[in-house]
C-alpha cells in the first residue's frame, strides 16, 4: 500500500510565445512608424568664443516658416501674408546674408501656398532655402 500522493507535475511557463509576440510587435511598430531626420535643424549654435574666426563664414541661424493646411504662412507663431513674409525675410537677409530659410509645409497645404512662400523668399534674396516635408497628406 502506497500512502504518498504522487507529486503533481509543475506547469512550465514557456517564454517562447511571449518572445514571438514581442518580435511581431517590434516589426509592426518599425514598419508603421515614420522617422524624422533630426539632423536637419541645428539644435545648438557654435560657441562664439571658441569659433570666433569662422563666425563670418557660417550663417547665424535659421528661419522656419510653417505652411498650415489652410495655406497660410506662419512665422514665429504669427500668420503672415506674402508681402509680410517678403518684408520680414528682406530685413533678416540684410542682417545676415547667409541665413537659412526652412519651409515646413503641412501635408494638406495647397501647392500654391508653397510656391508663394518660395517666391517671397526669392524676392527677398534668400540664397539658402530648404523645403522639408514632415508629414504625409491625409
Amino acid at each position: 500500500m502506497n500512502l504518498k500522493r504522487q507529486a503533481q507535475p509543475r506547469a512550465l511557463i514557456s517564454l517562447v510565445p511571449m518572445i514571438d509576440v514581442m518580435l511581431i510587435l517590434l516589426v509592426f511598430f518599425m514598419v508603421t512608424s515614420t522617422y524624422l531626420n533630426l539632423d536637419m535643424i541645428p539644435a545648438l549654435r557654435p560657441d562664439t568664443d571658441s569659433v570666433a574666426t569662422t563666425v563670418s563664414a557660417q550663417p547665424e541661424g535659421s528661419i522656419m516658416i510653417r505652411i498650415g493646411a489652410d495655406g497660410h504662412a506662419v512665422l514665429r507663431g504669427r500668420q503672415l501674408g506674402a508681402d509680410a513674409v517678403t518684408d520680414h525675410l528682406t530685413t533678416e537677409i540684410a542682417r545676415e546674408p547667409l541665413i537659412q530659410v526652412l519651409i515646413l509645409p503641412s501635408g494638406a497645404a495647397p501647392m500654391q501656398a508653397l510656391i508663394s512662400v518660395m517666391d517671397s523668399a526669392a524676392l527677398a534674396g534668400v540664397q539658402r532655402l530648404r523645403v522639408l516635408r514632415l508629414e504625409a497628406s491625409q
